[in-house]
């Protein structure tokens, strides 16, 4: 199964959970997640499968081989998603964001080796993130219920969307040469692999602190994903009318 396939069917994965049994818990209709007792079953599932693989893996990735090794497989896979972040910069009407985007592109693929160095960041260009489900949310869309995905962890209906649209923008979906499967496979695998290793003890540390992991873990994702909507602004769209 290719990327596209495997994603497309995480997603009409997460469509399903539709027709899952709901709550009437007031607490869980508050927090805009209704499906909470079959969220809470994905989440243990994933959770098992990250103590006994992911977690494992990761650790022995960071014990055996050099940072510096693993930075420069970490700046190429973020180099390789450079393109979709500059589509959704584009569509979310950003022309500074696109232009800085395009520089990173050009100077870490060229001066930077394929990505293996992020030489635009040394040039004042910081690197920052876009996606789909981020335009979306620029543009007005609302989360939709709280959903769990198999695999892929928080992914309500607009991020889940969003994940669909942003194979379609990703030039490598497109591209066609000896061994192109075998390279969009270990990407998947070691962005997978690199956001794992980069976050064990951050993560480890959220587990530890957590009196409900699941719940800490949809408080967290949702402040996350709406810092990442606003580029680091404050949302002031809820605030009371003084």
């Amino acid at each position: 199964m290719n990327r596209s396939s495997a994603l497309m069917a995480i997603f009409l994965a997460g469509a399903g959970l539709s027709a899952c049994t709901t709550t009437t818990n007031p607490d869980s209709l508050a927090q805009n997640d209704p499906y909470e007792p079959t969220n809470r079953e994905m989440f243990a599932f994933n959770q098992g499968l990250d103590k006994h693989v992911a977690r494992p893996v990761a650790v022995f990735y960071n014990d055996t081989v050099p940072e510096q090794i693993r930075d420069r497989f970490h700046y190429m896979l973020a180099n390789m998603d450079e393109p979709v972040t500059f589509a959704n910069d584009v569509l979310q009407g950003e022309p500074v964001r696109a232009t800085q985007t395009l520089g990173r592109i050009t100077f870490n693929s060229t001066l930077g080796i394929g990505g293996m160095f992020d030489i635009a960041a040394k040039m004042g260009i910081p690197p920052h993130d876009e996606d789909f489900g981020q335009t979306l949310g620029v543009w007005g869309s609302g989360e939709g219920p709280y959903w769990v995905l198999p695999f892929v962890g928080p992914s309500p209906p607009r991020d889940s969307a969003g994940r669909v649209v942003d194979i379609f923008l990703d030039p490598f979906t497109y591209i066609r040469f000896d061994g192109f499967h075998t390279l969009s496979y270990a990407r998947a695998g070691m962005g997978v692999l690199d956001l794992r290793a980069r976050n064990v003890d951050t993560i480890d540390q959220i587990e530890r602190t957590s009196v409900d992991y699941y719940a800490t873990q949809r408080s967290l994702y949702r402040q996350y994903r709406n810092n990442e909507i606003h580029n680091g602004a404050a949302d002031t769209t809820d605030l009371p009318n003084l």
